[in-house]
């Protein structure tokens, strides 16, 4: 009976085998050739996660070599399968010009009751190990995932979406295209505050705007570095890189102009214009800077604030490929540059594009 029904399989008359092989099923059910045969049906009826299961089985289960050697021939035929039907679909999704562009795919935050489930799952679907998939999944911040055409990042998310891993795609062109003003300084304040500020050309101009147009204000903490002098394990005098100091930067949002206003502080003019911070001139730069920020809270108190800068930065950093795109819009005198300017950028715009997109 085996033999009959192998031939109708090479006959390709899976009608016959099916018949043949139903009786089998209940006097031969230990049989592992009766089972190799049932998942043959299965993957050539389309049920392959069935059949998949069943040839996974025989691998665990029986000491036949040649069934042994049909089941990894079945597994390699599904898994040949999944990897055609998957570089098909993104084809499809990046046929289209609009989904030709650059875009990036971000997974979100995920608790840890969570984490071994959906490392399992990004696994499958990115084609990892379950291992690196899970050093991957964020915990504290977002983490930009991978670059490419729009379409192809929108195929994966909508594939981690489905498998309960939160996450987004954006084009780069929504940050890319955004106008940063650098704030000198506020010159009136009421429901239309007044700034001097330049343009990405450096021009100096005015802009006038109403508090309700701010959708979000966004705080970083960029490193300074600079070259020290150190004694080194040997004791010997060696130069290193070190981090000195901080500059802080606060964004405000105006999707509605497609604008961001840049404020840093050692670029913020606390001589000019309001006087936001009493004894500007007297004060040191943390405490004028305090005194900003705490003015543009009470003027802003219905607007989120973003402040988790840091993780996502430290989780951007070694992504070149993906930062050498941004414009980093950030003016710091710098020996060297550096990927944390690009990654604030990158950061704030995110929170812009995606504004932006849920108005």
């Amino acid at each position: 009976m085996l033999e009959e029904i192998s031939i109708a399989f090479e006959r390709q008359d899976y009608q016959t085998a099916a018949k043949l092989l139903k009786p089998l099923i209940k006097e031969s059910g230990h049989d592992p050739w009766v089972h190799f045969y049932v998942a043959r049906l299965q993957e050539v009826s389309g049920k392959h996660q069935e059949a998949e299961k069943i040839y996974r089985q025989l691998l665990k289960a029986t000491i036949n070599s040649k069934v042994l050697s049909q089941a990894r021939q079945g597994l390699k035929r599904l898994e040949d399968f999944a990897k055609a039907e998957k570089q098909k679909a993104i084809a499809e999704a990046t046929a289209e010009p609009n989904n030709t562009e650059q875009g990036i795919l971000v997974l979100e935050p995920i608790n840890s009751e969570q984490r071994t489930s959906a490392a399992k799952e990004l696994a499958r679907i990115m084609e990892i190990d379950p291992y690196s998939a899970r050093l991957v999944l964020p915990s504290r911040s977002w983490r930009v995932y991978r670059i490419g055409k729009i379409g192809e990042m929108q195929f994966y998310g909508k594939q981690l979406q489905q498998s309960h891993i939160p996450c987004f795609w954006l084009k780069l062109s929504h940050i890319q295209n955004i106008q940063v003003y650098q704030v000198k300084y506020f010159s009136q304040s009421s429901k239309n505050p007044h700034v001097f500020c330049t343009s990405a050309d450096n021009q100096l101009g005015t802009l006038s705007f109403s508090w309700s147009e701010v959708t979000a204000k966004v705080m970083g903490l960029l490193p300074i570095f600079e070259q020290v002098v150190d004694l080194n394990v040997r004791g010997k005098l060696e130069r290193k890189t070190q981090t000195q100091d901080y500059a802080h930067f606060c964004d405000l949002h105006l999707p509605g102009r497609k604008s961001i206003l840049r404020i840093h502080d050692s670029s913020y003019n606390f001589q000019e214009g309001l006087e936001i911070s009493p004894n500007a001139t007297h004060n040191t730069i943390r405490i004028n800077w305090n005194n900003l920020i705490n003015w543009l809270n009470e003027n802003t108190l219905k607007t989120k604030t973003w402040s988790d800068f840091q993780p996502f930065g430290e989780g951007v950093l070694d992504q070149t490929e993906t930062l050498r795109q941004i414009p980093t819009h950030i003016q710091i005198n710098r020996r060297e540059n550096s990927n944390w300017d690009a990654a604030f950028h990158l950061y704030s715009g995110i929170i812009f594009a995606k504004s932006a997109e849920l108005n």
